[in-house]
């Protein structure tokens, strides 16, 4: 039994899920310099471009070579341009379970990619790799982040209190700390026969990207 995920990008007719490039490291650290971004993950503040380079070329290819899960950018099928990114991870080969985290940039947000990205990340999961279960954390506050959750299926199993930290602009001006809550989230293989076919035409898996 493979203890890592494989090499692959997933399409739909709209989004390719795909692994990071070095031609997307100014794309990237654009987006994670996003105030939403700052204010609801932990990436460093300001988020420079050796940060985003660090990530592409060491972190994220690690993650998969490790079995801690996967990375994807997110990218547009016509355009070719990284809207966002969807990250497995914490992933248990045991259990066949793993988390999923997603950012998408502030230009492409209103477009469902965020909820179109993650259900095709969760069918390539439960149907490709055979796992049982994806779990997602959304803090209290993020509402955008449950509607997601909830688009594709999420069960929320309760409530993680004082668990995250996220920031948020003082009257001057900077970034603080604030201590708040995590809701969990769930998805099982069989959560998905509810949901309505929000991804056109399903989605394609590609082995041995490069």
């Amino acid at each position: 039994m493979t203890s890592t995920f494989p090499n692959v990008s997933i399409s739909t007719e709209r989004l390719v899920l795909r692994p990071f490039e070095e031609p997307d490291i100014q794309s990237f650290a654009d987006m994670m310099n996003d105030e939403l971004v700052t204010a609801w993950t932990s990436v460093p503040q300001p988020y420079t471009e050796a940060h985003a380079r660090s990530w592409i070329t060491e972190l994220a290819p690690a993650e998969r070579a490790e079995g801690r899960g996967i990375v994807f950018a997110v990218t547009e099928f016509l355009t070719q341009r990284l809207v966002g990114i969807v990250h497995l991870r914490n992933t248990d080969w045991r259990v066949r379970s793993s988390e999923i985290s997603y950012v998408i940039a502030p230009w492409a947000r209103g477009e469902g990619y965020a909820s179109e990205a993650a259900l095709i990340t969760a069918r390539w999961l439960f149907n490709d790799q055979k796992f049982e279960r994806l779990e997602l954390r959304t803090p209290a506050d993020n509402t955008a982040s449950q509607q997601v959750a909830q688009k594709i299926g999420c069960i929320s199993e309760g409530v993680l209190r004082g668990a995250w930290i996220a920031r948020a602009r003082t009257d001057d001006g900077e970034w603080t700390e604030v201590r708040t809550d995590l809701i969990v989230w769930s998805l099982l293989p069989e959560d998905l026969e509810g949901v309505g076919d929000q991804v056109p035409g399903g989605f394609t898996s590609f082995g041995d990207w490069n």
